[in-house]
């Protein structure tokens, strides 16, 4: 009877850890797509921002957020399959692609934690560098168009205020058509806008376009840690149940 009743409560644990993974594998593949939004989010929707920005880290953390959650749905269906065939190699290789992801997304969270630290000091240094420079220039048609949509969209005029476009080579070539600003300081876009720096007629915000671009790339770094937190946790709980479920599947010791 002892016997039997061992043998009974081991089954009973077993069938507890394969609905255990099975749950755990959507939660998994939730997670997994939330990590490949964000990371495809950041290089669609504020793809114009990047070539603002001196380094690549903000970047690639998105591109190893991408590569992380297209490695979670191809590890979710391994891990679904494992559990219906309760074979102990199709569990390891389950927990090996488990722990590569983890790895993956740990990378990512250094490097969006490391850039986050000195994201203020890159963009002081270098965005006024970059606007006044590059701007309307031969062959920076990519900046051109971020810096105009950056300034529209932050509703923001210069890298700190509009008077940092009196240093720019275009404001102060004949190619500028008499503007102080460009026109997309404008309030209201109108042809020749940027000829009048008034108050009333562009944007005159205290911090300029930095204070909005720091801000705007610290949340995104927020998000992107907290996913990557969110989805680890996960894993890790998804290592401890195949650990416990490889001990005790005797189906196949292979």
């Amino acid at each position: 009877m002892s016997m039997a009743y061992k043998d009974d409560e081991e089954d009973w644990l077993t069938v507890c850890l394969k609905y255990l993974l099975f749950l755990f594998n959507f939660l998994f593949w939730v997670g997994g797509a939330a990590v490949l939004g964000v990371g495809v989010w950041t290089l669609v929707e504020k793809s114009d921002y990047l070539s603002l920005l001196a380094s690549s880290t903000f970047a690639v953390s998105a591109y190893i957020l991408i590569l992380a959650g297209g490695l979670v749905v191809v590890t979710g269906f391994l891990g679904c399959c494992a559990v219906i065939r309760e074979q102990r190699s199709c569990l390891s290789t389950y927990f090996f692609f488990l722990l590569l992801i983890f790895l993956i997304e740990l990378v990512a969270g250094v490097l969006a934690y490391v850039y986050y630290q000195r994201l203020s000091d890159e963009l002081k240094e270098h965005l006024n560098q970059t606007m006044t420079e590059n701007y309307a220039q031969p062959g920076k048609e990519t900046i051109t168009s971020a810096v105009d949509r950056l300034q529209q969209d932050f509703k923001c005029c210069g890298s700190n205020n509009s008077q940092d476009w009196t240093l720019s080579v275009y404001i102060r070539s004949e190619r500028s058509g008499g503007r102080v600003v460009p026109d997309s300081c404008c309030k209201t876009i109108t042809a020749d806008c940027g000829r009048r720096d008034h108050p009333s007629n562009i944007y005159k915000v205290e911090g300029g376009c930095i204070t909005k671009l720091e801000q705007f790339l610290a949340d995104h770094l927020l998000v992107i840690g907290a996913v990557g937190i969110g989805v680890a946790c996960l894993q890790i709980c998804g290592m401890v149940f195949t650990c416990c479920l490889h001990r005790r599947i005797k189906m196949d010791p292979y």
